[in-house]
Order: structure tokens, then sequence, then C-alpha cells
């Protein structure tokens, strides 16, 4: 039996400069990540950690590939009770142009068999992505209450 993967594929009218640092700077992300800002100093092998507003530590990883503006992937698992023991999964972004878009396509993968974080991960990029692209194509970033994905952490 396969392991579970996540996939998604989007089309933003924006740069792939834009999209990248919109990807990476943790000042850009709070504004479409339900207020967490990513911090890295993006180097291979460096830690990866998703910061929430209280300054507490929420996931945590290491950057795998880094590669502006085409590629990018980290490892990365939620800290909470929830997901404990389970394995870090490694999500890649790919960016590529598309006419006057860009092509985004976020695949996570590495989840253990039977394991919650498959799960919390596929409520939560959908939300986070329309998000993002909501904030590049308007200004403004979706209003989605994270109580609303049913998180279990």
């Amino acid at each position: 039996m396969r392991k579970p993967e996540f996939v998604y594929v989007t089309y933003i009218e924006t740069t792939p400069e834009k999209l990248w640092e919109a990807l990476t700077d943790g000042d850009f992300t709070e504004r479409y990540w339900f207020g967490v800002r990513l911090r890295s100093d993006w180097k291979i092998g460096s830690s990866f950690e998703m910061v929430r507003d209280d300054s507490s530590v929420s996931d945590a990883g290491k950057v795998v590939e880094y590669d502006p503006p085409r590629r990018l992937a980290y490892t990365f698992v939620n800290l909470s009770d929830t997901y404990k023991g389970e394995p870090p999964a490694l999500a890649t972004f790919v960016i590529e142009p598309y006419g006057k878009l860009v092509k985004l396509t976020v695949t996570q993968e590495g989840f253990a068999e039977g394991g919650k974080f498959f799960d919390g991960v596929s409520k939560g990029w959908p939300a986070i992505l329309s998000g993002l692209k909501s904030l590049l194509e308007t200004g403004k970033p979706l209003e989605i209450p994270y109580a609303a994905l049913k998180f279990e952490s």
C-alpha cells in the first residue's frame, strides 16, 4: 500500500519572484498563514520553524532544497501531542512561469501510514494557499477562521 501524498496545484497572477518572497519571508507569511511566521536562514540543512504570534513554535523541520525562484523544499512536523511520534514530512514547492501567471505545485510526502499528520496537512494547505493567492492578487488575504479547519492540536 502506498503512503499518502498531498498534491495541490494553483495558478496565481503574480511573478515567480513575488511568489518566492511570499513563501519565504516571515513578514509576508504571517499575513496569509493564520499569523504564522516562517523562520529560517534558508540554507540547505538549516532548521525551519513555524512561529505563532505568541512566539511558540508550532511546527519544525529542516530546509532540504532552496533554488530561488523555482524550487523550495523543507521537512516539518507539528509539535503538538496530536502528532507525537510522527515523522517530518517533506513539502516541495515548484514555481513555474505560465504566461502572465505562475503555476505553483505543492507536494507533501513522507507521512506515517495511519497517522494524523496527513489529515491536518490536507485541511491546512488549501486554506493557506488560497489565502496566499488572494493576497498576491488582491492585496488582501482571505479571512478563513483557523477554528473552522477543526485541527486536532
